[in-house]
């Protein structure tokens, strides 16, 4: 038995309730049991009755266009559909089995062209806009609903000549084709570099016995357990800039495929009566619009700059002093190769923190579990594994992933079923290459109103086991994977009337805010304790260690942040562009400009691998620094003075988990807040930034 399926044996044994509740969940979890054939079926299958549902509603004569015959009945059967195309859709991203990799890609393609096709039918918009003039009383949500299924229609080209529609439908086809295509080769890159014994010098020895030898040679992966202990202790530049290069290049054929979709959505964009796509996309969104987003990073890069230009010279010193060390050129500039390491050099040095040994006291089989009981305290919850021979269902699609059954904590001596929950947390060839929630299965009422229960699912890539340690994890790792966990939690804890507001189906910059306002719980003392114990003594983080892992947070964010914004930026100006540009050009001088560092006249698009402009966050990842401001409110307001207050917990599950998108995200900020959001405890964090430069 491997040392990976032991480590993930021991985090599946967690159960704070030894007794699982009787009798068993309402419903099995899903069925992995896939093949290419059945993925195909699947798919084939939701399309034929799509199209037949679609067809049946058009069919309706106009007095019996109402609501329930039109709007929910689109919306429930479109639910059901779901639960089985849904999990075919994911093994895209984790699947062993190629064939069933590019069996799940076609079938996203297929969906994804038949829902365009399927979204511009005008009779199905005759049919939404036959229920608004007939004025059904509705409730809340069934009016948001309704509202945004004709809203999505108009976005899509309805109300245009046939001729314009036409040509938008082919280029959004074109569009969805082309996102697959990209972020299949970010999930399936399987690059690497070779590097010798002393040109990995100052690698931690434990991170070397996890690379595999081609001869005398050590193979470092583009995956990130492998590479990122490169950028951060090889001593050899030379070293670290051949793997940030080769990392930034590493999926470098997308190059020209992200050219064409960027090209395609300007398109897209002047059809819609849109300046350019930046506005169509941010047109339902907190920002509203590209000069609201610009005039906010734009205010952000000025506040951020001076912060991050003192850090620089910071870095610059110590750069200095490390090349005379070691008998190099010295060198008056940062390179992108040298962020990393002298962020980790700067942290040792200004707070005794050894990363390297901070993660000695974070193995994987402990903070998991003791992650999930936070998580069971503060939201009142129970988690109960399920065995792989549970009758029941407890087969997954690799034998690394776990599931668990998530019930709500027992009020009046009963527990209510909330969902499943899967964790896939070891990094493996071909699967998904970051840390991501996937919303699986919504939770939505049906029709005869009982609950239909959601399913998530969080993929990571935490560090391999050696033969000489078990997994251990950074407490940056530590702080993504809480990140990461409250994502689950909003799919988990919500309690819509639609899948169609379930969850995370929020504006998008406003969906990182609530797991972004979870990281604080791994910077408090209390918490930090809790959740570490030395692998080899059993011991908790001494006070020391916590006292400089907490002041760390504010520690060189200055170019933290310009990093952050200077994706946020690039984002930005593609999308807002009315000319062609050279994206790896923009890329690599809005990069030096923005996050003040170099790549030496080195141009390598590193553009290729940033899927998120492909995938949901098309801009949209300004939302990162955006929803920083609904974060430091929340917990600063709410959570600070008390951490752990159960209460508060359930208030939060309440008002912000609870609600989804089934109300604006600013409405939900207010019921929580008891007020209207500000950025005060915002702008306090960057200040405190500023004091920490100063060490």
């Amino acid at each position: 038995m491997s040392s990976t399926t032991k480590a993930c044996e021991s985090v599946c044994n967690y159960s704070h309730s030894p007794n699982p509740p009787d009798p068993k969940p309402p419903i099995a979890p899903p069925n992995w049991s896939y093949t290419p054939e059945t993925v195909k079926a699947s798919v084939d299958k939701y399309i034929s009755n799509t199209q037949k549902l679609l067809d049946e509603v058009a069919a309706l004569p106009k007095e019996q266009r109402t609501f329930d015959s039109v709007v929910r009945r689109l919306a429930l059967e479109d639910a059901v559909a779901d639960r089985e195309t849904e999990p075919a859709l994911f093994l895209q991203y984790v699947h062993e089995d190629e064939a069933v990799r590019n069996a799940s890609v076609d079938g996203d393609k297929a969906i994804q062209e038949f829902g365009l096709k399927a979204i511009a039918r005008e009779d199905i918009y005759q049919a939404l806009l036959d229920v608004e003039a007939a004025g059904d009383k509705l409730n809340a949500e069934e009016q948001r609903l309704l509202d945004r299924m004709i809203r999505d229609r108009k976005r899509n080209g309805l109300g245009l000549p046939k001729e314009k529609r036409d040509e938008l439908l082919e280029l959004q086809t074109k569009i969805m084709g082309l996102e697959v295509d990209f972020q299949r080769a970010c999930n399936e890159e399987k690059g690497s570099l070779l590097f010798t014994k002393e040109e990995l010098e100052g690698v931690p020895e434990t991170v070397l016995e996890g690379y595999t030898k081609e001869g005398d040679k050590y193979k470092v992966t583009f995956k990130t357990p492998d590479i990122v202990p490169i950028f951060q202790y090889a001593d050899v530049p030379a070293t670290r800039r051949k793997a940030q290069l080769g990392y930034e290049g590493k999926t470098i054929k997308n190059a020209p495929v992200l050219d064409e979709v960027v090209k395609l959505r300007r398109k897209v964009a002047e059809l819609l009566g849109f300046d350019n796509f930046a506005d169509y996309i941010l047109d339902i969104k907190m920002a509203k619009n590209s000069k609201n987003v610009l005039d906010f990073l734009n205010d952000l890069q000025e506040k951020l700059t001076p912060l991050g230009e003192a850090e620089k010279q910071k870095f610059l010193k110590v750069k200095k002093a490390e090349h005379e060390k070691r008998g190099l050129p010295v060198e008056n500039e940062l390179y992108l190769w040298d962020y990393r390491y002298y962020d980790r050099l700067t942290t040792e040095r200004d707070l005794a923190l050894d990363d390297n040994k901070v993660k000695e006291y974070f193995p994987v089989d402990k903070v998991v579990p003791t992650i999930l009981d936070i998580y069971r305290q503060l939201l009142s919850v129970q988690f109960y594994p399920v065995p792989r021979d549970d009758e029941h269902g407890g087969k997954t699609w690799h034998k690394d992933a776990e599931a668990y059954a998530v019930w709500d904590a027992p009020k009046d001596g009963k527990e209510t079923f909330l969902g499943y929950m899967y964790l896939d947390l070891f990094p493996r060839e071909n699967k998904y290459g970051h840390a991501a929630v996937w919303g699986l299965i919504p939770g939505y009422t049906k029709a005869d109103g009982s609950r239909a229960y959601p399913t998530v699912c969080m993929v990571a890539n935490l560090a391999k086991p050696t033969p000489t340690r078990p997994a251990l994890m950074k407490h940056d790792d530590v702080v993504t994977f809480f990140h990461e966990m409250g994502h689950a939690f909003h799919g988990l804890c919500s309690a819509t009337q639609f899948s169609r507001f379930h969850g995370t189906h929020v504006s998008r910059d406003f969906v990182e805010a609530p797991s972004q306002m979870l990281e604080n719980w791994c910077w408090l003392p209390e918490q930090l304790k809790t959740m570490s114990e030395h692998y080899e003594t059993h011991e908790h983080l001494p006070d020391d260690l916590i006292a400089s892992i907490v002041k760390s947070k504010n520690l060189n964010q200055g170019l933290f942040n310009l990093r952050q914004l200077f994706f946020g930026l690039y984002d930005m100006t593609l999308h807002t562009s009315k000319d062609d540009l050279d994206l790896t050009k923009l890329w690599c001088d809005l990069r030096e400009k923005t996050s003040l560092v170099s790549t030496d006249g080195e141009y390598v698009g590193g553009q290729s691998g940033f899927a998120h402009i492909v995938g949901g966050y098309a801009a949209g990842y300004y939302g990162y620094l955006y929803s920083l401001v609904f974060a430091a409110d929340m917990f600063e307001s709410v959570f600070s003075a008390d951490p752990m207050n159960p209460a508060n917990g359930l208030k939060y599950r309440a008002e912000i988990l609870g609600p989804g998108g089934s109300r604006d995200e600013a409405e939900s900020l207010r019921k929580f807040l008891g007020r209207d959001p500000n950025n005060k405890a915002f702008l306090k964090q960057l200040l405190s930034g500023a004091e920490t430069a100063k060490l």
